[in-house]
């Protein structure tokens, strides 16, 4: 069984969005600047064990992997940030990968969208685009089996583990596809397993993905469709929207703090409903996610999913896998997001509130699953 926990590589400074944001930028520029929006509000996330870290550093790499490890965590799927030859937020994977340090276990997943000023909730500005219409699968993948051939990298039944955030936005899938296995056969290696991320805005069917060439599907969580029926505030947001367009149409100011603007999520009915949901047809990995929160990266818009009982990210845990239990024993896999999403408030990384709750939430469940039979519930 295979437990793999999304991996952020931001918490560092680049000329990029030193550019973009101001000099000195990371994820914890805006981490530190969130503030509460109701009473009870888990805001700002202050990090606990490792602190304000710096991915530069190769000790916080270690630390992070050995404080991974030893709650059962098996490896980290680094977000890999690839524009036609050009890559941002590289430096701590390069690192990992040309240092052999940690030695804990990895996997990358193309993370193919443009980045834009949309996560701040302001607009749609695009800071770095993907271009498709020269995008060389060659090139990329000559790049990537570099990290394939790397001992520590995760494969199943021999085969390296590729995810792709937004396959959907590849014209030419099916050929692009057929390019990065053959590049990657020509090196020596065996078929790539290849994986497609399904988030809320994916546009194929299951089928057509695996038509495509891919081997599954990872459900990405949180996903907005997900969530239709668990908002607990939702008749306030909409007055309180409903009354912003007023004050906007007859410019009467700032008469209302936009940042009032947040939809608060009941995270026991979204466990709830993803246990309930029948296991899809074709292979697919499940993801859970223990908070998630983006109040520290939008000024409106905002989506908090509050969890602070950890026994239920523990039982959407239970469920997942006992979900994967019927696979094959190396396709045994479910994904977490994420070890360190903190601008997200999602983060298995300890904080001052909760402490290591969620990891040890984690490896507990995971040791009552494999002492007992795998079609156990809790």
């Amino acid at each position: 069984m295979k437990v793999i926990s999304f991996y952020l590589p931001q918490f560092h400074p680049i000329p990029e969005n030193d550019a973009w944001w101001g000099k000195g930028f990371t994820e914890w520029t805006n981490v530190a600047k969130a503030r509460p929006l109701f009473a009870g509000h888990h805001q700002p996330h202050i990090p606990a064990d490792l602190g304000f870290y710096d991915l530069r550093l190769e000790e916080t790499r270690i630390a992070q992997a050995e404080l991974a490890r030893e709650h059962g965590i098996s490896g980290f799927c680094y977000y890999h940030y690839w524009f036609n030859g050009k890559m941002l937020l590289e430096r701590p994977f390069n690192e990992v990968l040309a240092s052999g340090k940690p030695d804990f276990p990895f996997c990358l997943c193309w993370a193919n969208e443009n980045w834009t000023r949309r996560w701040d909730g302001l607009d749609q500005e695009v800071l770095a685009e993907h271009r498709y219409f020269d995008y060389d699968p060659l090139q990329h993948a000559d790049w990537l089996v570099n990290a394939f051939l790397d001992q520590r990298y995760i494969r199943i039944n021999g085969r390296p583990l590729f995810l792709v955030y937004r396959a959907d936005h590849i014209p030419d899938l099916v050929n692009v596809v057929r390019a990065w296995r053959k590049k990657a056969t020509d090196k020596g290696l065996p078929a790539l397993y290849l994986c497609a991320v399904k988030n809320n805005q994916y546009a194929l069917s299951d089928a057509d993905t695996i038509k495509a060439g891919f081997d599954a599907i990872v459900e990405f969580q949180p996903n907005p469709k997900d969530l239709q029926g668990t908002a607990t505030n939702l008749k306030l947001v909409t007055m309180l929207r409903w009354l912003n367009c007023i004050i906007d149409k007859f410019k009467l100011g700032n008469l209302l703090e936009k940042k009032t603007d947040y939809v608060l999520y009941d995270y026991s009915k979204i466990v709830e409903k993803a246990i309930q949901r029948p296991i899809p047809v074709h292979k697919t990995f499940p993801c859970i996610f223990p908070n998630w929160d983006n109040t520290s990266r939008r000024q409106f818009g905002i989506t908090v999913i509050q969890n602070n009982d950890s026994s239920l990210y523990a039982k959407w845990l239970a469920d997942s896998l006992r979900r994967v239990s019927g696979y094959e024993a190396e396709e045994k896999i479910v994904f977490i997001n994420a070890w360190n999403e903190w601008a997200e408030g999602c983060h298995l990384e300890p904080d001052i509130q909760s402490g290591r709750r969620f990891l040890e939430a984690t490896r507990d469940t995971l040791n009552k699953f494999h002492a007992i039979k795998p079609d156990f519930n809790v």
